[in-house]
């Protein structure tokens, strides 16, 4: 049966990974937004999420521009979760910043174990 033919299954894990992944992109246009004065609050409010999608579908996307090992994809992943945490941290949310970190952390190790297997 080729990879085409094969129905996708979907478990829990990936919707939330989906739903983090999201969150993250939509974290970092907030945090340009909020945090820089005019008009520099448009340019990073826009960039700042493009910037982290771009990165996304260069090393991280099930397509993935420039293919890393599941060490490097980890490494970027924690970068990209971080700087969302700390978006979240400079706006004055720290809780919602480490539950973000600890949901994003766990779902990453989860999808890098099925990953492996």
């Amino acid at each position: 049966m080729s990879d085409q033919s094969r129905p996708i299954r979907l478990g829990v894990n990936d919707v939330l990974h989906l739903v983090l992944e999201i969150f993250l992109f939509v974290s970092l246009g907030i945090w340009g937004f909020l945090t820089w004065p005019f008009p520099w609050n448009i340019v990073v409010g826009i960039v700042a999420p493009l910037l982290a999608i771009l990165i996304w579908a260069l090393f991280l996307s099930p397509r993935a521009v420039i293919a890393i090992d599941s060490f490097g994809r980890a490494l970027v992943e924690i970068a990209l979760v971080m700087a969302a945490a700390l978006a979240w941290f400079t706006l004055g949310q720290p809780i919602v910043a480490v539950v973000f970190a600890v949901l994003a952390i766990g779902s990453g190790v989860i999808a890098g174990r099925k990953a492996l297997t």
